[in-house]
């Protein structure tokens, strides 16, 4: 079995077996994750990115982009891009282009962050949103690098869940499509908007959003639907789930395996290209020793669409995991951003570059961004 050339190592063989994610003919079961780098300017896509995303494509790869806003009101973290004006989507047509010239596919992640926020991003200065007026515990970083306290967010009427949330991610799928990706991958995960409200400790809600588990999966349901309608086609739409957060945004959930089945239940009747979902090894951008609860169950119920893991693992734990069954496709965050040609690594079974995490979310253009070495 050979990869760009080369021949595969046999540990590695799990990895380098095509496969069919929705309309794709991926190469390999490998994923370049969603990873935020604070590099655009402001909200704008800057013009590095498209050597940044180039660096890591390669022919057959799935890549999804770091988390990119579909409001103004949605940041919550300095320099992330947007996909809501035309200035944005016409910075992201030619990063599409540099993946695109490698023969890799790409898909635009979706975000609104919600209460994750400060009055230094809202447009005009005000509270963020959320399902309920409950702020998150700590500290959180201005859109001025400044670190103070969360706010208490403000409650969306049943009305703005619809014109605030749903319809805007709605176009933004529709403003990545204009733009030139394959597809779209709704962020659900990790504490943000969609989680928020279906997080039982966060969501104290009352009415058709809020109280039993259909209530507060309600959002993150109407909000697929209304992609897929903007996009025309559900293979051209992913999403990303993350159960067992503990500590990361206070995104913990009293009863995971419940509330997740459920909402996996629905999905898989829905078509979708894929899931995408976090073990109980990570938390946010921590990560445990060993996996608290396995996504198995979640695998199961995930007959229809194809099943991607995420969290924490190296080149022989996705194999293992691979071999067993336990996914289609494993995700790469980290070893990925350290390793521009990292599914080439695995195959000759080569040692990986060591990633810097004081240049993970730094906005310097260049250093720890597209400077780590290839193979060569």
């Amino acid at each position: 079995m050979k990869y760009e050339d080369v021949e595969v190592a046999a540990e590695a063989a799990p990895f380098f077996q095509s496969f069919k994610l929705g309309n794709l003919e991926l190469g390999h079961r490998i994923v370049y994750a969603p990873l935020t780098r604070c590099r655009a300017v402001g909200t704008v896509p800057q013009e590095n990115m498209v050597l940044y995303y180039g660096q890591r494509a390669s022919p057959g790869l799935l890549m999804v982009t770091e988390a990119t806003v579909v409001a103004p009101e949605g940041h919550g973290y300095p320099n992330t891009p947007g996909i809501y004006t035309d200035e944005q989507v016409a910075a992201w047509k030619p990063i599409v282009e540099a993946v695109h010239a490698k023969k890799a596919f790409i898909f635009s992640q979706l975000w609104h962050v919600g209460r994750a926020s400060h009055a230094t991003y809202q447009p005009d200065g005000g509270i963020p949103v959320s399902c309920s007026a409950i702020a998150i515990k700590g500290d959180c970083f201005t859109n001025e690098f400044k670190m103070e306290p969360y706010p208490v967010p403000r409650a969306l009427t049943v009305e703005e869940i619809k014109t605030m949330v749903v319809d805007r991610f709605a176009q933004g799928a529709k403003n990545a499509m204009a733009a030139g990706f394959d597809g779209v991958e709704i962020h659900s995960a990790n504490g943000y908007i969609l989680h928020q409200f279906i997080c039982d400790t966060i969501n104290q809600r009352t009415d058709a959003y809020g109280g039993s588990i259909e209530n507060r999966c309600r959002l993150t349901l109407e909000v697929v639907d209304a992609v897929v309608a903007a996009v025309g086609d559900a293979k051209k739409v992913g999403i990303r789930l993350s159960p067992f957060l503990s500590t990361f945004l206070d995104g913990k959930e009293t009863q995971p395996m419940e509330v997740f089945a459920y909402l996996v239940k629905e999905l898989n009747e829905r078509g979708l290209a894929y899931l995408h979902m976090v073990e109980g090894r990570s938390d946010g951008n921590a990560e445990n020793e060993a996996c608290q609860y396995s996504l198995d169950p979640f695998r199961s119920l995930a007959s229809k669409t194809a099943f991607i893991l995420a969290g924490g693992y190296d080149r022989d734990s996705g194999a293992a995991a691979l071999k067993a069954g336990r996914g289609d496709l494993v995700c790469y965050g980290r070893h990925f951003l350290a390793n521009p040609d990292m599914p080439k690594r695995f195959a000759l079974g080569a040692p990986l570059n060591a990633y810097n995490r004081d240049h993970f979310y730094s906005g310097h253009p260049t250093e720890g961004y597209t400077d780590y070495p290839f193979l060569e």
